[in-house]
Protein backbone atom coordinates (compact mmCIF):
# COMPACT_ATOMS: atom_id res chain seq x y z
CA UNK A 1 0.00 0.00 0.00
CA UNK A 2 1.32 3.31 -0.74
CA UNK A 3 2.00 6.32 1.09
CA UNK A 4 -1.68 8.32 0.31
CA UNK A 5 -3.19 5.23 1.05
CA UNK A 6 -2.21 4.49 4.08
CA UNK A 7 -2.92 8.00 4.56
CA UNK A 8 -6.53 7.73 3.50
CA UNK A 9 -6.72 4.48 6.10
CA UNK A 10 -5.36 6.74 8.92
CA UNK A 11 -8.22 9.39 8.08
CA UNK A 12 -10.40 6.86 8.33
CA UNK A 13 -9.20 5.79 11.58
CA UNK A 14 -8.81 9.08 13.18
CA UNK A 15 -12.42 10.07 12.17
CA UNK A 16 -13.66 6.66 14.36
CA UNK A 17 -11.13 8.09 17.36
CA UNK A 18 -12.82 11.27 17.28
CA UNK A 19 -16.29 9.90 17.13
CA UNK A 20 -15.33 7.96 20.23
CA UNK A 21 -14.23 10.49 22.13
CA UNK A 22 -17.16 12.98 21.82
CA UNK A 23 -19.42 9.81 22.47
CA UNK A 24 -17.24 9.46 26.03
CA UNK A 25 -17.51 13.16 26.24
CA UNK A 26 -21.11 13.61 25.99
CA UNK A 27 -23.12 10.11 26.97
CA UNK A 28 -22.90 9.49 30.87
CA UNK A 29 -22.24 6.36 30.32
CA UNK A 30 -18.23 6.41 32.51
CA UNK A 31 -20.63 4.43 35.66
CA UNK A 32 -23.52 2.57 35.78
CA UNK A 33 -25.15 0.73 38.91
CA UNK A 34 -24.11 -2.48 39.98
CA UNK A 35 -26.55 -5.40 40.86
CA UNK A 36 -24.54 -7.87 42.74
CA UNK A 37 -24.58 -8.38 46.33
CA UNK A 38 -26.56 -6.37 48.24
CA UNK A 39 -27.61 -3.91 45.29
CA UNK A 40 -30.47 -6.16 44.69
CA UNK A 41 -33.12 -3.27 43.74
CA UNK A 42 -33.33 -3.12 39.67
CA UNK A 43 -36.29 -0.37 39.73
CA UNK A 44 -33.17 2.11 38.75
CA UNK A 45 -30.34 2.72 37.28
CA UNK A 46 -27.70 5.15 37.82
CA UNK A 47 -25.36 6.18 35.28
CA UNK A 48 -22.61 8.51 35.73
CA UNK A 49 -20.63 11.05 33.30
CA UNK A 50 -18.24 13.66 32.41
CA UNK A 51 -20.99 16.19 33.15
CA UNK A 52 -24.10 15.05 34.67
CA UNK A 53 -26.20 11.67 36.40
CA UNK A 54 -29.01 9.95 35.10
CA UNK A 55 -31.50 7.73 37.24
CA UNK A 56 -33.00 5.51 34.55
CA UNK A 57 -36.30 3.63 35.92
CA UNK A 58 -37.53 -0.02 35.30
CA UNK A 59 -40.04 1.89 32.97
CA UNK A 60 -37.94 3.72 30.85
CA UNK A 61 -38.07 6.77 31.97
CA UNK A 62 -34.86 8.91 32.22
CA UNK A 63 -34.27 11.69 34.47
CA UNK A 64 -30.90 13.65 34.63
CA UNK A 65 -29.14 15.76 36.54
CA UNK A 66 -25.79 18.04 35.83
CA UNK A 67 -23.08 18.85 38.57
CA UNK A 68 -23.68 22.00 40.44
CA UNK A 69 -20.56 23.03 40.51
CA UNK A 70 -17.41 22.63 39.14
CA UNK A 71 -15.42 23.22 42.39
CA UNK A 72 -17.15 20.45 44.51
CA UNK A 73 -15.99 18.06 41.69
CA UNK A 74 -13.36 14.99 42.84
CA UNK A 75 -9.95 16.14 41.17
CA UNK A 76 -10.12 12.66 38.83
CA UNK A 77 -13.65 14.05 36.69
CA UNK A 78 -11.99 17.18 36.64
CA UNK A 79 -8.69 15.93 34.91
CA UNK A 80 -11.15 13.54 32.56
CA UNK A 81 -13.51 16.67 31.61
CA UNK A 82 -10.26 18.61 30.69
CA UNK A 83 -8.47 15.31 28.20
CA UNK A 84 -11.29 14.41 27.29
CA UNK A 85 -12.16 17.69 25.53
CA UNK A 86 -8.38 18.48 24.77
CA UNK A 87 -7.93 15.09 22.92
CA UNK A 88 -11.38 15.96 20.57
CA UNK A 89 -9.81 19.40 19.70
CA UNK A 90 -6.17 17.80 18.66
CA UNK A 91 -7.86 15.02 16.99
CA UNK A 92 -9.68 17.51 14.49
CA UNK A 93 -6.76 19.46 14.73
CA UNK A 94 -4.96 16.85 13.43
CA UNK A 95 -6.88 15.69 10.77
CA UNK A 96 -7.24 19.00 9.05
CA UNK A 97 -3.64 18.96 9.00
CA UNK A 98 -2.80 15.69 7.52
CA UNK A 99 -5.93 16.73 4.85
CA UNK A 100 -3.77 19.54 4.02
CA UNK A 101 -0.17 17.54 3.81
CA UNK A 102 -1.50 13.97 2.17
CA UNK A 103 -0.58 13.39 -1.24
CA UNK A 104 -4.48 12.71 -2.30
CA UNK A 105 -4.78 16.38 -1.54
CA UNK A 106 -3.42 19.43 -3.13
CA UNK A 107 -3.36 21.92 -0.80
CA UNK A 108 0.24 22.11 -0.53
CA UNK A 109 1.94 21.87 -3.52
CA UNK A 110 5.43 21.74 -2.32
CA UNK A 111 5.94 17.82 -1.94
CA UNK A 112 9.37 18.21 0.19
CA UNK A 113 7.32 19.54 2.82
CA UNK A 114 4.45 16.92 2.86
CA UNK A 115 6.19 14.31 4.80
CA UNK A 116 7.34 16.65 7.35
CA UNK A 117 3.23 17.87 7.47
CA UNK A 118 2.17 14.06 7.65
CA UNK A 119 4.77 13.47 10.89
CA UNK A 120 3.38 16.41 12.46
CA UNK A 121 0.04 14.74 12.16
CA UNK A 122 0.49 11.58 13.05
CA UNK A 123 2.29 12.78 16.51
CA UNK A 124 -0.74 15.20 17.19
CA UNK A 125 -3.31 11.52 16.87
CA UNK A 126 -0.62 9.85 19.08
CA UNK A 127 -1.04 12.45 21.44
CA UNK A 128 -4.49 12.73 21.15
CA UNK A 129 -4.98 8.94 21.79
CA UNK A 130 -3.00 8.68 25.03
CA UNK A 131 -5.31 11.96 25.95
CA UNK A 132 -8.16 9.70 25.59
CA UNK A 133 -6.84 6.50 27.08
CA UNK A 134 -5.33 7.98 30.23
CA UNK A 135 -8.65 9.46 31.92
CA UNK A 136 -10.88 6.31 30.78
CA UNK A 137 -7.64 4.33 32.56
CA UNK A 138 -8.00 6.32 35.79
CA UNK A 139 -11.54 6.31 36.01
CA UNK A 140 -12.38 2.85 35.52
CA UNK A 141 -9.19 2.18 37.60
CA UNK A 142 -11.22 3.67 40.26
CA UNK A 143 -14.55 2.23 39.36
CA UNK A 144 -12.86 -1.57 40.30
CA UNK A 145 -11.18 -0.16 43.66
CA UNK A 146 -14.42 1.04 44.60
CA UNK A 147 -16.52 -2.39 43.62
CA UNK A 148 -13.67 -4.26 45.57
CA UNK A 149 -13.50 -1.76 48.90
CA UNK A 150 -16.53 -3.09 51.27
CA UNK A 151 -16.81 0.05 52.83
CA UNK A 152 -18.64 1.45 49.88
CA UNK A 153 -22.57 0.94 50.04
CA UNK A 154 -23.17 1.49 46.15
CA UNK A 155 -21.12 -0.41 44.09
CA UNK A 156 -21.10 0.82 40.21
CA UNK A 157 -19.73 -0.74 37.28
CA UNK A 158 -17.89 -0.25 34.24
CA UNK A 159 -20.07 1.94 31.59
CA UNK A 160 -19.96 1.96 27.78
CA UNK A 161 -17.58 4.87 27.59
CA UNK A 162 -14.95 3.58 29.27
CA UNK A 163 -14.40 0.48 26.43
CA UNK A 164 -15.43 2.95 23.69
CA UNK A 165 -12.50 5.25 25.07
CA UNK A 166 -10.43 2.62 25.09
CA UNK A 167 -11.08 1.86 21.45
CA UNK A 168 -11.40 5.18 20.20
CA UNK A 169 -8.01 5.47 22.02
CA UNK A 170 -5.76 2.86 20.65
CA UNK A 171 -7.27 3.78 16.88
CA UNK A 172 -5.92 7.36 17.31
CA UNK A 173 -2.50 5.99 18.44
CA UNK A 174 -2.46 3.36 15.64
CA UNK A 175 -3.08 6.50 13.12
CA UNK A 176 -0.80 8.09 14.65
CA UNK A 177 2.13 5.77 14.41
CA UNK A 178 1.00 4.66 11.07
CA UNK A 179 1.90 7.96 10.04
CA UNK A 180 5.09 8.61 11.62
CA UNK A 181 6.25 5.43 10.54
CA UNK A 182 5.16 6.15 6.70
CA UNK A 183 6.35 10.01 6.91
CA UNK A 184 9.69 9.37 8.11
CA UNK A 185 10.13 6.51 5.44
CA UNK A 186 9.35 8.70 2.85
CA UNK A 187 11.34 11.58 3.91
CA UNK A 188 14.43 9.20 4.72
CA UNK A 189 14.29 8.50 0.72
CA UNK A 190 13.76 11.69 -0.05
CA UNK A 191 17.53 12.85 0.50
CA UNK A 192 19.91 15.05 -1.16
CA UNK A 193 20.81 14.56 -4.73
CA UNK A 194 24.28 14.53 -5.82
CA UNK A 195 25.65 16.91 -8.33
CA UNK A 196 28.08 15.80 -10.93
CA UNK A 197 29.74 18.15 -13.17
CA UNK A 198 31.75 17.49 -16.51
CA UNK A 199 35.24 18.04 -16.98
CA UNK A 200 34.29 19.84 -20.27
CA UNK A 201 34.52 23.66 -18.75
CA UNK A 202 37.98 22.58 -17.27
CA UNK A 203 39.21 21.37 -20.38
CA UNK A 204 40.12 24.40 -22.32
CA UNK A 205 41.71 26.02 -19.17
CA UNK A 206 43.93 23.10 -19.09
CA UNK A 207 44.54 23.61 -22.78
CA UNK A 208 45.76 27.17 -22.55
CA UNK A 209 48.80 25.76 -19.80
CA UNK A 210 50.20 23.82 -22.61
CA UNK A 211 50.11 26.64 -25.27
Amino acid sequence: MGSAGVQIVCVALGILGLIGGIVCCAIPRWKVSSFTGQNIVTAQETEEGLWMTCVVQSTGQQQCKSYESLLVLPSNLQAARAMTIISCMVTSLAILILFAGADFTTCVENEDIKPKISLVAGIALLVSGLLLIIPVSWSAHNVISNFYNPLVAQKMELGTCIFIGWAAGVLLILAGGLLMCFSRAKSGSSGGTAKYYGNSASAPAANKNYV
